[in-house]
């Protein structure tokens, strides 16, 4: 799927960037981010050595709530980080920079 076709960049926070990250690792629709989530599209992104920061995180969990990544409550985006650190302590991977 060309991403300039993707239902995914019709979702706040992703660009023509983003969403050929998320293609690249298998995520072409929102269905697929939804049932995946933010923070497992962020391992995944991440487990692919592609240089993307917590920001990405944020964006996709954005994404999925429909509103600007900034604007997501501080105790979320906290409790997004966490998780995503736990994911790469299991994984053996290196904590979010």
């Amino acid at each position: 799927m060309a991403a300039q076709h993707s239902e995914l960049l019709e979702l706040k926070n992703l660009g023509m960037a983003s969403v050929n990250i998320l293609h690249a690792v298998g995520i072409n629709t929102y269905t697929d981010l939804r049932n995946i989530g933010a923070v497992e599209a962020y391992l995944r992104i991440k487990a692919r050595d592609i240089n993307v920061s917590k920001v990405m995180l944020y964006a996709l969990e954005g994404a999925l709530q429909n509103i600007h990544w900034n604007d997501l409550p501080p105790d979320l985006k906290l409790q997004l980080v966490t998780q995503a650190e736990q994911g790469f302590r299991d994984n053996g991977q290196q904590a979010i920079a």
